[in-house]
C-alpha cells in the first residue's frame, strides 16, 4: 500500500502549521501523533481521507432507502415515541477510511486478520485488504453485502462479508482465531438501516442491549489472546432528550468478557453539517450538538506482552 502514500506525498499532508520538530517526528513515526484526541477536521487528515476515497471507495452504496420499505415503519415508531434518532438510509453516515488505516496499523500485526461484527458499507473491508490485512465482516442485508462485493471487485481486493446476524458469527469464526476486532456498531436507532427485526437499529432498547452484549461476547471469544479490539461508538439521546451512553454500555459488555478498556480516544468530527443543525435544538431545548465520537480500544490478555508482540510501527505499506 506504500504506493498510495509515497514519502514525498506524506511530507506534504501536514500543512504549514505542523512545523514543530517534535510533533513532526510523531507524524513521521505514527501517521498522526498518538494523542487521545483525533482531529479529523484538520487539513492533513482531510487530505489523507481524499486520497483514500479517490481510489473509488463507495461505502454509501447499498444503503439507499429505496432498497427496502421502511419509511412508513420509521414514521410510525416516531409517532409512538419509540424512535430516538432522525436519520434514514438516504442520510446515512460514511465511515472514515483514515480511522481504519490508523486503527489497523496501530493495533494489529502486519498481515493480521480483522473481524468486523457490524460491517455496514465497504470502507473498512477495502482499507483492510488494500493494506494487506485479512478482513471478515458481517451484515444483515444482502443488498449491502452485494454492493460491498461489487465495490471491492472494482478495486481488485478481496474482503469477506457474510450476510447473517452477527449473533451467529460463531458459526463462521473459530474461537481465538482473529488478530483484531474493529467495528462501528449501530448507535441504537440514531440511524435506521432496515425493517428486519434482527437489526439492532429496529429493536427496543432492552432488546438492543441483550443482542449487543451477545455479539460482543462472541466477538471476544473469536479474538486471540494478547490482542486488541477497537470499537467506534457515539452516545445518543432517548425520546425524552436524555443522553444514553453507548460508550458505557460497550465498556460494560467487554468487561463481562474479561476484556478491559486500554485507550479512550475522542474522534473530533466535522463541524460543517453540525453548524447547520445546531441552532434549532439549542434554542428550543438547550441541547448541544455532538461533534465527537469515541474510539474505544480494549485489550484481551496480559498487557506486559504488548511490548513483545507490537514492535516499532511499520508505515511502509
Amino acid at each position: 500500500m506504500g504506493e498510495i502514500f509515497k514519502e514525498s506525498e506524506q511530507l506534504n499532508l501536514f500543512g504549514e502549521t505542523e512545523k514543530d520538530t517534535i510533533e513532526q517526528s510523531l507524524f513521521d513515526r505514527f501517521i498522526i501523533p498518538p494523542f487521545d484526541i483525533f482531529d479529523s477536521r484538520q487539513g492533513y487528515w482531510q487530505t489523507r481521507k481524499k486520497v483514500w476515497l479517490s481510489l473509488g471507495i463507495k461505502s454509501e452504496i447499498g444503503r439507499d432507502s429505496k432498497c427496502y420499505h421502511m419509511q412508513e415503519w420509521a414514521d410510525k415508531k416516531r409517532e409512538l415515541g419509540t424512535l430516538s434518532g432522525n436519520k434514514l438510509p438516504n442520510d446515512i453516515s460514511i465511515f472514515d477510511p483514515v480511522v481504519c488505516e490508523i486503527a489497523y496499523k496501530w493495533f494489529n500485526f502486519r498481515g493480521g486478520s480483522v473481524l468486523d461484527s457490524f460491517a455496514g458499507g465497504s470502507v473498512r473491508g477495502i482499507v483492510a485488504e488494500k493494506l494487506g490485512y485479512k478482513y471478515i465482516g458481517f451484515d444483515l442485508r444482502q443488498e449491502q453485502v452485494d454492493a460491498n462485493y461489487e465495490n471491492a471487485k472494482e478495486l481488485n481486493c478481496n474482503p469477506t462479508w457474510y450476510c447473517d446476524d452477527s449473533q451467529n458469527l460463531d458459526k463462521y469464526i473459530k474461537d481465538e482465531s482473529v488478530d483484531m476486532l474493529f467495528t462501528c456498531p449501530p448507535y441504537f436507532d440514531l440511524e435506521v438501516y432496515s425493517d428486519d427485526p434482527k437489526d439492532l437499529s429496529t429493536m427496543e432498547y432492552k432488546d438492543f442491549e441483550i443482542a449487543y452484549e451477545n455479539i460482543i461476547a462472541k466477538s471476544c471469544k473469536a479474538l486471540k489472546n494478547d490482542r486488541f479490539a477497537v470499537f467506534v461508538v457515539g452516545d445518543i439521546r432517548d425520546k425524552d432528550g436524555y443522553i444514553v451512553s453507548l460508550r458505557e454500555l460497550t465498556i460494560k459488555c467487554f468487561e463481562k468478557c474479561g476484556v478491559r478498556l486500554y485507550n479512550d480516544i475522542v474522534l473530533a468530527t466535522s463541524l460543517a453539517s453540525a453548524a447547520l443543525r445546531a441552532g434549532t435544538p439549542f434554542t428550543l431545548n438547550r441541547k448541544t450538538t455532538r461533534v465527537h465520537q469515541y474510539i474505544l480500544v480494549f485489550y484481551k490478555g496480559d498487557t506486559k506482552k504488548i511490548k513483545e508482540n507490537y514492535k516499532e510501527l511499520e508505515l511502509d505499506y
